[in-house]
């Protein structure tokens, strides 16, 4: 018999165990109940309020348009309040990141006795609760006057105060991020520029961060998502509504003695279109700044 007429047994399939059923159940359950509200919210947003308080909202609908949505964004002025997210997050995201990444340069290119102490210090920051400094900060804020340079005359009630407050509580996060990022760089780029007479501003702006951009732009799409998301901050630090960011001037759409919670859905889901588009623009840079060092033996 030739080699040619033989032919390769079929590969058996390996059964399906019983676990692997049950973990792509238990793993379909979870995203279908991750999911579970923002359907609802789609689901809402399109149905006029009369057939939901007709029919209920468990019912099936008759009629689904885009209504909602036009009248959200008209009675709430979301243009307005998206120019006002947009002057805090912007300087808040390149603050963060600047100043997070040049102590993170210093802490991981330079050996000194206190380096780790240094990061300690700007990590735990992260571990205090907001809840817990929001009267000495509030306080401070009413205090601190700014004649000239707010609108208010003073740091509260300013979108100044919302940058520097998220400067503050965002850095320790970022610095400790890009330090390990840093430390895993070969330390044979720094010693060469040093013995070619490179000066540290050099060292830091042309050689490091330009090797750190992966790490940078993960942090960039997390710092943006969280920051655009910010309720807290907004809600105790401004009073004036004119000033309020997007996530708080969604409660222009709630009445004195009414709230239609369709118009409310099509709202917030308006707001969230911004952290989907600077999610998707900076997705490929974000996945690989999450895998950095995965493949490392």
């Amino acid at each position: 018999m030739s080699a040619s007429t033989v032919t390769a047994p079929h590969r058996r399939r390996a059964p399906v165990r019983p676990a692997r059923i049950l973990l792509h159940v238990f793993l379909a359950g979870t995203a279908l109940a991750w999911l579970a509200p923002l359907l609802w919210a789609v689901f809402s947003a399109l149905r006029p309020y009369s057939e939901t308080s007709d029919k209920g909202y468990v019912s099936w609908p008759s009629t689904l348009n885009f209504d909602n949505f036009t009248n959200a964004f008209q009675q709430s002025d979301m243009l307005h309040y998206f120019g006002n997210t947009l002057i805090i997050a912007v300087p808040a995201v390149l603050l963060t990141l600047f100043l997070s990444s040049c102590v993170a340069f210093y802490v991981a290119r330079f050996d000194f006795r206190l380096n780790l102490a240094l990061l300690l210090v700007f990590t735990a920051g992260n571990l205090l609760p907001q809840q817990v400094i929001i009267t000495p900060l509030y306080r401070l804020y009413l205090l601190t006057n700014l004649p000239g340079i707010t609108a208010s005359g003073k740091l509260y009630d300013s979108a100044l105060g919302l940058v520097l407050i998220h400067l503050a509580f965002q850095s320790g996060f970022c610095a400790f991020v890009l330090s390990n990022y840093m430390r895993s760089l070969p330390h044979e780029l720094t010693e060469a520029a040093l013995v070619d007479g490179a000066s540290v501003w050099r060292l830091y702006w042309q050689i490091t961060l330009p090797l750190c951009k992966p790490a940078m732009a993960a942090l960039a799409t997390l710092l943006s998502i969280w920051i655009y998301n910010d309720f807290f901050w907004a809600l105790v630090l401004i009073s004036t509504g004119e000033n309020m960011p997007i996530t708080s001037a969604l409660n222009n759409l709630s009445g004195q003695y009414f709230t239609d919670p369709n118009l409310v859905a099509a709202g917030a889901l308006l707001t969230a279109i911004p952290t989907l588009l600077v999610y998707f623009a900076l997705q490929r840079q974000f996945v690989s700044g999450l895998t950095l060092g995965s493949n490392k033996g």
